[in-house]
């Protein structure tokens, strides 16, 4: 009996490694690949979505905007073709959510800074104050990249626009005039055809470590 086993060991391991690939190989192609939503305006809460995009249920994309960054260079939805992004609205004298939010977005920046498959996008809320000069300064105070990350100021109501009706960001209608005023927490994760791929609470960090593993997934949808 032991000179059988000794005889067909090594063909006992042989089937065993094999068994063990085969069985890996099912389970792979019976599990499906996790892949994320793409959202549509009539999917989000309506509080969040301007009143004349709640009924849409597909095609949705970021519109195509011409902004300035914390260099004076001109930046539009071109600059982030073909790339992944997250974009959120804050403003530099924010003292409640926007130094947690800009702290996570310094976390995200730093874990991703060799990607060159992520950028980063982020709007003030007052353009009117938060002018090119004061953004760079901002920027050089907080430790933006500016490979990695804009921080983008221009006309009020442009930038209303496309936190309502193309981010699916901000709370209550308005006119971007002097005394319109949107504050939003949301990071939104934006995909290479400009397509909404998931919304995450800026301010929680249980939620950046999900939008970090969101973007991992999006990525695997292009490799």
């Amino acid at each position: 009996m032991l000179q059988f086993f000794a005889k067909y060991k090594f063909f006992g391991i042989f089937l065993f490694v094999l068994s063990a690939i085969i069985i890996i190989i099912i389970y792979n192609i019976l599990t499906p690949e996790k892949r994320l939503p793409v959202f549509q305006p009539d999917m989000v809460n309506a509080e969040l979505v301007d009143s004349t995009m709640q009924e849409v249920r597909k095609y949705h994309t970021i519109e195509d905007f011409e902004l300035y960054n914390q260099s004076g260079d001109t930046i539009t939805r071109d600059f982030y073709k073909d790339k992944i992004y997250v974009a959120d609205f804050f403003f530099t004298t924010c003292q409640t959510i926007c130094p947690i939010m800009t702290e996570h977005m310094l976390k995200i920046q730093e874990e991703l800074k060799d990607d060159k498959e992520v950028l980063l996008l982020s709007h003030t809320v007052i353009p009117n104050h938060d002018s090119v000069p004061v953004l760079r300064k901002y920027a050089n105070e907080k430790g933006v990249n500016d490979e990695k990350w804009n921080l983008v100021t221009g006309d009020k109501k442009e930038i209303y626009d496309l936190a309502r009706k193309s981010y699916l960001a901000a709370k209550s209608d308005g006119d971007g005039g002097p005394f319109d005023m949107i504050h939003t927490e949301n990071f939104v994760l934006v995909d290479k055809k400009s397509r909404i791929r998931g919304f995450y609470d800026g301010t929680d960090s249980n939620a950046i470590d999900d939008l970090m593993q969101d973007i991992e997934i999006l990525k695997k949808e292009y490799q």
